[in-house]
C-alpha cells in the first residue's frame, strides 16, 4: 500500500474509531486482558467486565495472588473459561520469571500461557510500538479482499500483514485501523466500499460478496441430567467440574450425561459455540453423595450461565 493510502487509513481511523477503554492506554497489563477478553467475545459483552476486572485485580501481582475461584467469578458471563485459567498461569509466570514486569520482547510475550502470535502482536505494538502485526478475523478478511484472494493461506496473510505494518510509521495505529476497518466497514456479509478510505487500493472493492463456502461445524447435542439437592438452611449442593471439558473448574450441581434423549422436554437449553446442552433438572429427595459442598451464596464462586438459568427456573436464587 502506498504512503498516501496508509495515511488515508490512519486518518479515517482517527476520525471514526469507536471510543473503547483499551484504546486509551498503553499499559501492557490492560492491553493483555482486553485482548484475551475479546477473543470470540463481542465488544458489548466485554465492556462491563473490563472495567470491573481492574477494580478487583488492579495489577499483575493482584492477579497472580488471587485464587482460581476469584478469577473464574470475575470471568463469569464471558464464556470460554479456559482463557481465565491461562491468564492466571501467565500472571504467575510474569511474577516468577519477569519480576512482576510484563515482558517487552515479542518472544517472551509469546511464551506466556494463552498468548498466540496475533495476541502477542497486539500487545507488542499497542504497548511498546513494535512493528508486529495482528491477524484476527477482521484483518484476515481485509487483506483477502485487498488482494482478491479469498482462499489464501495464513502463511501468506502473515507475510502481507508484516509487509504492510513495516511500511507504517505507526504500528499501533495501523493494527487498530485494520481491525476497525474490518469490524465496521469491511464486514463479512455487506462491506460498505463507498465509505472505505482505501477502496481504490482494493482489488475486490464494489464486487459482489461471494457466499461463505466454509464448511459449517455441526452442532453437537448433549443431554445432561442435573440433580438439585436443596436445603432451606444450607443452600444448594454444588460440585466442581473437572479441569478439562465443558465448564472446566466451575461449580455446578451434580451432572450426569444421558446416553439417550428423555421423553420429557429439557428444563433449559443452553447454546455453546458448537454444542447445545439440554439440561434436565430435577430436585432430589435423597442426601447428596460424593465430593462437593453446600452453597447458600453465589457471590464468591463461579457458575456457568446455563446453570444460573436452570436454577432460576427451579426457584433457586442465592447471592
Amino acid at each position: 500500500m502506498s504512503s498516501v493510502q496508509c495515511n488515508n487509513l490512519l486518518q479515517w481511523y482517527g476520525k471514526n474509531a469507536r471510543k473503547l477503554p483499551w484504546r486509551e492506554t498503553t499499559d501492557p497489563y490492560r492491553i493483555w486482558i482486553s485482548e484475551i477478553m475479546l477473543q470470540q467475545t463481542q465488544v458489548k459483552t466485554v465492556l462491563p467486565h473490563y472495567s470491573n476486572w481492574f477494580e478487583k485485580f488492579p495489577d499483575t501481582a493482584a492477579l497472580a495472588s488471587a485464587s482460581m475461584d476469584e478469577l473464574l467469578k470475575s470471568w463469569e458471563g464471558l464464556g470460554y473459561y479456559r482463557r481465565a485459567r491461562f491468564i492466571h498461569q501467565a500472571a504467575r509466570k510474569i511474577i516468577s520469571e519477569h519480576g512482576g514486569t510484563f515482558p517487552e520482547a515479542f518472544d517472551a510475550i509469546m511464551a506466556l500461557p494463552g498468548i498466540g502470535r496475533s495476541t502477542a502482536g497486539a500487545i507488542a505494538s499497542f504497548s511498546f510500538g513494535q512493528p508486529t502485526p495482528v491477524l484476527d478475523g477482521n484483518v484476515k478478511r481485509v487483506l483477502k479482499r485487498w488482494h482478491n484472494r479469498p482462499a489464501v493461506t495464513d502463511k501468506q496473510l502473515w507475510a502481507w500483514a508484516q509487509d504492510e505494518i513495516n511500511g507504517s510509521a505507526n504500528p499501533a495505529g495501523w493494527n487498530q485501523a485494520m481491525m476497525e476497518l474490518g469490524a465496521t466497514i469491511c464486514s463479512s456479509r455487506s462491506p460498505n466500499c463507498s465509505l472505505c478510505p482505501v477502496s481504490h487500493n482494493c482489488k475486490a472493492a464494489f464486487q459482489p460478496v461471494e457466499a461463505n463456502a466454509a464448511k459449517k461445524i455441526p452442532v453437537k447435542h448433549l443431554h445432561w441430567q442435573v440433580t438439585l439437592h436443596t436445603c432451606p438452611t444450607r443452600g444448594v449442593w454444588l460440585t466442581r467440574r473437572p479441569d478439562s471439558g465443558i465448564w472446566g473448574r466451575l461449580w455446578t450441581p451434580p451432572i450426569t450425561e444421558l446416553k439417550s434423549t428423555p421423553d420429557t422436554p429439557a428444563c433449559h437449553i443452553h447454546q455453546l459455540t458448537h454444542r447445545k446442552l439440554h439440561l434436565y433438572g430435577s430436585v432430589a429427595d435423597v442426601s447428596p453423595a460424593g465430593d462437593g459442598q453446600w452453597v447458600s451464596n453465589f457471590d464468591s464462586i463461579a457458575l456457568p450461565t446455563g446453570i444460573h438459568r436452570l436454577l432460576e427456573k427451579h426457584g433457586v436464587h442465592y447471592g
